[in-house]
């Protein structure tokens, strides 16, 4: 999954260095650099690819922390 996250930010992003530069630890709003609209494209983009919705009430700000901790809430929410 964290592979699949780190391609959507690049896709997101159109930058295909990405996918060498981010890793688990990568900070999604200071590595990536994702700003506010390109963050919504990104929350869109994973719900389709994953096939899930992003509960905005239980969603902080602290998931977009890395790359890891996005991914460990996507696949939180896959499981239920």
């Amino acid at each position: 999954m964290q592979q699949k996250v780190i391609e959507i930010i690049a896709e997101i992003k159109e930058e295909p260095g990405l996918l060498q530069t981010l890793s688990g630890a990568s900070d999604l709003t200071l590595d990536a650099a994702l700003d506010s609209l390109q963050i919504i494209n990104f929350i869109l983009r994973v719900e389709d690819e994953f096939n899930i919705e992003v509960d905005f009430d239980t969603f902080d700000l602290e998931h977009l922390k890395s790359v890891d901790r996005f991914s460990a809430y996507v696949a939180g929410l896959a499981v239920q």
